[in-house]
């Protein structure tokens, strides 16, 4: 007689658990539902300091040459953009380190490389005659915070019901996304308590909290055998031609605000120069250092209303809506600029955030209706399982491909800057949002009318 272990609870060491069934309702409501939790909110709290390394630079980068160093514009957005370029890029490989490590186990060893980029930032900060080179290096290292967020989602969707899995990765992205605002305001004072401008503590702050989010990950996540890839559901949505529609369009939104997020201490610090301003009896020395957490606060929180409008109305509808007002937010920087108006400055900025946000939870709610549309589920069950698969492996996808913009965006501000203008930037940025509003409409509103007869995508 042969034993089937998919019963037992954790027979193996480490953690493994072999009989989660998130859709067994009686298990669930038993045991399920305390254990999807608990691993929920440590997840959050471990990719909650992923992104905020993934965004060091961005704080620390507008500091730099009021340290002592002689950095040119153009150096400063490369500091800034390299570790999007490489975050963006181990998405790819770290939405696989689930199934082949465990969540558990993958979850420890992510918040241990943490360690990588915030001592590194800590040593080549204290010395201004490091090599740039040298710099860029410490700087992409960085990277592996966002590849946290890839990980961490596909971890936590085999904890969840099909019935609660939005709202728990809707938690869990939202978490992360915190991180870009917090970092954005708690460094800045931390560098400048007790006087001077100690950069340094900007990686070392961090370094207890990676231990700590590794430690806890060991001793109370849990690893699931039920944890497979999907290869075949993956094989499937790169063919699709919608998962790379729909990564095109994320660009417009979540590339904007990582790219906006990762910018605007900068360019706060670069346009305006000579505002100032003091919080309470700390001395901050510049704007850039304290507001600019605002931008990634407003649009961190926006996302879940996107998702709500979207659910309300269409994911394409809303997404054109966030689309146009992103536009109408860059020639409200354009105009501003021209004005000398940093309320107008901040102000537009805070919409594009805004819009960005809303914009991020309405294509998110697309990629499901997608893959469902034109599916009788009567006559074709598997039809829809497999449009489940890759509605999963197009969002894995998308959020790889669309945090490029974390990129793009400071390259091209950085180009812009040397014709002496942010203008040309900001001018490409409207016609890009143009074309990502025709694409959605052409696509999912005029377009396959057939196929989509029926679905509000």
């Amino acid at each position: 007689m042969t034993l089937d272990t998919r019963t037992i609870p954790a027979p193996r060491s480490g953690r493994w658990v072999d009989d989660h069934d998130p859709e067994d309702v009686r298990q669930w409501e038993s045991t399920g539902r305390r254990r999807a939790q608990r691993n929920l909110w440590l997840s959050i709290f471990a990719e909650f300091l992923g992104f905020s390394v993934w965004q060091l630079w961005t704080i620390v980068t507008p500091s730099l040459n009021s340290a002592g160093f002689a950095l040119t514009a153009d150096q400063m957005f490369w500091l800034i953009a390299v570790p999007n370029l490489v975050g963006a890029t181990l998405r790819f490989p770290y939405t696989f380190a689930v199934p082949r490590f465990g969540g558990r186990n993958w979850t420890v060893v992510s918040a241990l490389l943490l360690l990588v980029p915030c001592i590194g930032l800590a040593v080549v900060v204290q010395n201004p005659q490091t090599p740039f080179w040298v710099m860029v290096l410490v700087a992409a290292t960085a990277g592996v915070g966002g590849g946290n967020f890839a990980s961490s989602m596909a971890n936590i969707s085999f904890f969840y019901p099909e019935r609660e899995k939005g709202a728990a990765l809707g938690l869990n992205a939202a978490g992360g996304n915190l991180g870009v605002a917090v970092v954005q305001l708690v460094i800045p004072v931390v560098v400048v308590v007790g006087g001077g401008l100690a950069l340094d503590r900007a990686g070392l702050v961090v370094v207890p909290l990676a231990v700590l989010a590794a430690v806890l990950a060991w001793r109370s996540m849990d690893n699931l055998s039920t944890a497979k890839a999907d290869l075949a559901g993956y094989a499937a949505a790169v063919r699709n031609k919608h998962t790379w529609i729909v990564s095109f369009l994320y660009i417009g939104t979540f590339g904007s605000f990582i790219g906006y997020a990762g910018v605007f201490p900068l360019l706060i610090k670069q346009q305006f120069p000579e505002i100032g301003f003091s919080w309470g009896f700390v001395g901050l020395p510049q704007v850039p250092l304290t507001l600019a957490f605002l931008g990634a606060l407003v649009g961190s929180l926006a996302r879940p209303t996107g998702g709500r409008l979207a659910d309300r109305w269409s994911g394409a509808d809303v997404g054109v809506a966030a689309y146009a007002v992103m536009a109408l937010g860059a020639l409200g920087v354009i105009a501003s600029l021209a004005a000398g108006s940093f309320a107008g400055f901040f102000a537009s900025f805070l919409l594009l955030f805004v819009a960005s946000g809303v914009g991020n939870g309405a294509v998110y709610r697309m990629i499901p209706a997608i893959f469902r549309a034109g599916i009788d589920v009567a006559a074709d069950p598997q039809g829809l399982v497999l449009a489940k698969r890759q509605a999963a492996a197009c969002i894995g996808i998308a959020s790889g491909i669309g945090a490029y913009g974390g990129f793009i965006i400071p390259r091209v501000f950085a180009e812009s800057l040397k014709t002496g203008s942010l203008q040309p930037a900001l001018l490409a940025f409207v016609g890009f949002y143009a074309v990502c509003a025709v694409v959605t409409v052409a696509v999912y509103k005029v377009g396959s009318a057939q196929r989509f007869a029926g679905t509000r995508i």
